[in-house]
């Protein structure tokens, strides 16, 4: 996934709508969501109470725009893979050494999200096991190896295999004492298997984790459908079509994927096969739509703010998660917000998001990147 790289450059040619598209998912996880939350509640009204709502996830079935934020970031992990691998092949890096890089990518996230869920405040009986940078370690070590390892036809059978087994499973499989088939919090099999295996404490229901052991299976495809992408954008086609067809990629999954949920509920916090195809369907057209402005049309300007965030999204994740960005930030607007009136939750959001964005320029111009 990641590593530490200092005054390194990209020999590769990159998509810049990649970049902008990563650091776009990434900006409502490090402050955005709560800018949208005060400025409904310095303004309420239907369209920001609409906007709240959407930056909230579903309490089990259905789907907002944050239930969007997880698998659009697996889908770029995936994305970036075909431009990666075959890079690293053109400059003669050895499979074992590919390989030994993967492996040492797994890692140093995995240990990430440990420490993002506690790990240095070592009370290890309520550490949680499970979490989103474990999830995207292990996603990315087995979506890595599938395309390390199968031509593009292989990786869809394995992203199908994937799907229609995960569906066979949740829906097949009997839990003891409730049956088969059950999709509630406390029938589901993934919750079961989470029960019995995986230490509490668990996010984000009682019953199971969010990130949980069988839910990660499903997660892979996921990334794989990231990667399928990749291999679209690294295709000869023309730029305009390509963006043409990554927009009809996603309506057909966005339409698969609800027709699909009439069966298999679409459900993140257990990751169904359903969820899956809608998530990718808005990926797509996201993609589309950055790929469009920024690499067709050549507008980069706008974007230039969500790049920065992009290239060190797993920085800015960590660091959000174990230092007070407000506390740098009242130092320059302490003074200033509480004469604001009811827009100071407001200016206060935009102070953290400021902060943070700065640092992350000032690493973007001194080129020190813990790439994704």
């Amino acid at each position: 996934m990641s590593e530490l790289a200092a005054n390194t450059a990209s020999t590769m040619s990159r998509v810049a709508s990649i970049d902008a598209l990563r650091g776009f998912d990434m900006i409502w996880i490090v402050g955005g969501d709560h800018l949208v939350h005060a400025l409904h509640q310095a303004m309420p009204n239907s369209w920001t109470a609409f906007l709240a709502r959407q930056f909230e996830h579903v309490p089990w079935q259905g789907f907002h725009f944050y239930d969007l934020i997880f698998p659009l970031f697996l889908f770029v992990v995936g994305l970036v893979l075909p431009f990666s691998l075959s890079r690293q092949r053109l400059e003669g890096t050895e499979r074992g050494q590919l390989y030994r890089r993967i492996i040492r990518r797994t890692i140093l996230l995995f240990f990430l999200g440990l420490v993002c869920n506690g790990l240095l405040d070592f009370n290890l009986h309520n550490l949680r096991i499970a979490g989103v940078l474990q999830r995207i370690a292990i996603c990315y070590l087995v979506t890595a190896l599938v395309v390390m390892n199968t031509a593009i036809r292989g990786q869809m059978s394995v992203t199908a295999i994937i799907l229609f087994g995960y569906w066979g499973l949740m829906k097949l499989i009997p839990v003891p004492g409730i049956g088969a088939g059950v999709l509630t919090p406390e029938g589901n099999l993934a919750g079961y298997i989470d029960r019995h295996l995986l230490p509490q404490p668990y996010c984000c229901y009682p019953y199971g984790d969010n990130e949980g052991i069988l839910s990660t299976i499903p997660a892979v495809a996921t990334t794989l459908l990231g990667v399928l992408a990749g291999h679209g954008l690294r295709s000869a086609m023309a730029p305009k079509r390509k963006a043409v067809a990554l927009a009809a990629a996603g309506v057909v999954s966005l339409l698969a994927g609800r027709l699909w949920g009439h069966w298999f509920l679409i459900i993140k916090n257990i990751w169904t096969s359903s969820y899956v195809l809608y998530a990718a369907g808005w990926s797509l057209l996201l993609l589309a739509l950055f790929y469009w402005l920024i690499d067709v049309r050549g507008r980069q300007r706008w974007a230039f703010f969500f790049k920065v965030i992009g290239m060190n999204a797993i920085t800015i994740y960590v660091l959000h998660s174990q230092f007070d960005f407000g506390w740098v930030g009242r130092i320059f607007v302490n003074g200033l917000i509480y004469h604001l009136g009811r827009w100071t939750p407001v200016a206060w959001e935009l102070s953290v998001i400021a902060v943070e964005w700065v640092f992350l320029w000032y690493l973007y111009r001194s080129n020190i990147f813990l790439r994704v």
